[in-house]
């Protein structure tokens, strides 16, 4: 049966945590864990969810989880993997999860995820993408989008936040010719678990990243997270995407299928100002944004 909201198990394998409220994170963490079941085993770097999840004396992980070195992550799903395999353990029942912030894996982790993905270690890596270091202070990544005040790259008179544009980890990880990378929003649940458990049916390495709104570095209310995740879907400055590599397409560039596509976009300018992270943008750059927007979906077009 497919995995869907009202489906998943009412097991909780990730409770008890130390989030902020309105944590987008730990809603990627919690729904992930319920498709992958609690035989899955995690390793998380230092970051936002290791912080809340590994407090002494508590662990708030039923399945069994370590942390790893920051960079590391990949690494050490790699060699869990690989201890499990010696086992005699399926991946199937015993399902490998790395869960790591934006920064853990756009920018620290990025080396060990390219060569987990070159070795095809059967393993899943899961960027909850809150889109800065959230854990540390607030400072940017190579996913914080432009115009997002951070504390290192602040609001001022003449730079009103970030001034570069967001990495395109997905086409990075794509261009791997992975088995399945995907992109997923914690405001489109149902899509999100989808991807989980297909992931978990391919053997070989796995990515997704989805996008997990953080209320204190974001600006928002921490009733809100779910609606800025939708949102940031809708108005399509962040595209639900999935890729399949030649040896799961069977064709030798992979496919690439858009999972969500909007009849309409919603509004960028509604997007960008209900956020405080942005509050310094003018109209001129909101309307930068919106090109921006506007030129990723021609690219996506011309490729598909």
């Amino acid at each position: 049966m497919p995995a869907n909201a009202k489906t998943i198990s009412d097991d909780e394998l990730f409770y008890g945590h130390k989030a902020c409220a309105g944590c987008g994170g730990s809603l990627a963490v919690r729904a992930a864990l319920k498709v992958l079941g609690p035989h899955a085993v995690c390793a998380l770097p230092a970051g936002c969810m290791s912080a809340v999840g590994f407090n002494f004396p508590q662990l708030c992980f039923a399945n069994n989880a370590m942390i790893t070195p920051f960079a590391a992550t990949a690494s050490v799903l790699s060699g869990i993997a690989a201890g499990l395999e010696a086992q005699g353990k399926s991946p199937a029942e015993y399902p490998v999860v790395g869960f790591a912030g934006d920064g853990g894996t756009a920018d620290i982790g990025l080396q060990a995820l390219s060569g987990a993905i070159d070795r095809n270690d059967d393993i899943l890596y899961i960027c909850y993408d809150n889109e800065a270091y959230m854990n540390t202070g607030i400072q940017k990544s190579s996913l914080t989008p432009f115009g997002a005040s951070t504390t290192t790259t602040p609001a001022g008179r003449n730079v009103h936040g970030c001034a570069t544009q967001k990495k395109n980890l997905f086409e990075i990880v794509a261009a791997h010719d992975i088995p399945y990378a995907a992109t997923a929003s914690i405001g489109y649940l149902p899509d999100y678990l989808a991807k989980v458990e297909k992931a978990a049916s391919i053997r070989g390495t796995k990515f997704i990243q989805v996008i997990a709104p953080c209320p204190t570095g974001w600006g928002t209310a921490v009733d809100a997270t779910v609606d800025i995740a939708k949102e940031m879907v809708d108005c399509g400055l962040w595209p639900l995407l999935e890729y399949e590599g030649s040896a799961v397409s069977g064709q030798p560039a992979g496919r690439l299928t858009v999972s969500r596509c909007p009849r309409q976009f919603s509004s960028v300018e509604h997007y960008v100002r209900s956020q405080g992270r942005f509050k310094a943008l003018t109209d001129e750059e909101v309307a930068g944004v919106q090109q921006f927007r506007d030129n990723l979906w021609q690219r996506l077009e011309a490729r598909l």
